[in-house]
């Protein structure tokens, strides 16, 4: 993975923070100075925690665990839906349904509905229901659609967020943390860095600042899919490998037995012809015809 430089983060307006007045004193430390009332962020540190991120996330999609988006921005909604679609993660885009962590069995009610109306719209009996069911059927769909099919996939809570603007997504943090799950985020100078585990200094406003953030992260979860697949195909080799080895000892054994088997045949066999050989060459005895007399001493 090609790690960001420091001339790109620059270039993409990742150092432009917030005014003076509207600052969150524990960003102090990813502060680097004030130009005509405005923050600079200190880009040096944002490299550093992008790659600190990048890394976590990364052993996560390795591990082979959802990582769930959260951009309901608007100039950031585009970037991530076209981003994250790359690698398959869900993300929301759309307004946040409250509840969606806290409360995922409910979620994944709609969702089944949801799939449940788009197998009666294929169905033939569809076209015999009447025009006005038919017009609300799809609406509803249309809805269900926009609000969560881009977690459609998701069977089960995600392992961890990554998140655009926490202060508009405060609601999907405190889901997070109130279910340990750890979150992912941007963090302007005027948010509270303390909400999220992996913070990364940025500008969450600019669309280039989100752009060149959120690619990176979608690169390193690539790197891990990517690790992850040939983890696999090195374990299946192996493994036939393992097989393939001990089918031949298996047959290996199993020729030594069946040699042995007929060593021990022929030994029988050699030894009942030489004992056969042997009563033939043994002389008979002779008694005589009368039988001796023996003779007593008186």
């Amino acid at each position: 993975m090609s790690k960001v430089t420091f001339e790109q983060l620059l270039d993409a307006g990742v150092h432009f923070g917030h005014l003076r007045r509207k600052w969150n004193p524990k960003m102090a430390p990813y502060i680097f100075a004030e130009k005509n009332g405005i923050h600079i962020i200190d880009l040096q540190k944002t490299e550093a925690k992008l790659d600190e991120a990048c890394a976590a996330i990364k052993q996560i999609a390795k591990s082979g665990r959802k990582i769930l988006f959260v951009a309901t921005k608007k100039q950031a909604r585009a970037i991530v839906a076209e981003q994250v679609q790359r690698v398959s993660m869900p993300y929301v885009t759309e307004r946040w349904p409250g509840g969606m962590l806290t409360n995922f069995a409910t979620i994944r009610k709609a969702v089944k509905k949801m799939a449940n109306i788009e197998r009666l719209m294929n169905d033939k009996q569809f076209e015999a229901i009447s025009k006005r069911e038919r017009l609300q059927i799809r609406r509803e769909k249309e809805k269900l659609e926009k609000n969560l099919g881009s977690i459609a996939d998701l069977s089960r809570l995600p392992s961890a967020i990554f998140v655009v603007d926490i202060n508009k997504e405060h609601i999907a943090v405190a889901e997070a943390r109130r279910l340990n799950i750890p979150v992912f985020a941007m963090v302007d100078t005027n948010v509270n860095p303390d909400l999220v585990d992996f913070i990364i200094p940025a500008n969450d406003d600019a669309s280039k600042s989100i752009s060149i953030i959120v690619e990176q992260m979608v690169n390193a979860i690539e790197e891990g899919l990517t690790e992850r697949k040939l983890d696999k195909d090195q374990q299946k080799d192996e493994e036939e490998v393992a097989e393939g080895e001990e089918r031949l000892a298996v047959e290996g054994m199993d020729e030594e037995e069946n040699e042995g088997g007929s060593e021990k045949k022929r030994k029988r066999t050699s030894n009942a012809e030489g004992s056969e050989g042997q009563r033939e060459r043994r002389p008979r005895k002779s008694t005589p015809v009368g039988g001796a007399k023996k003779v007593s001493k008186k």
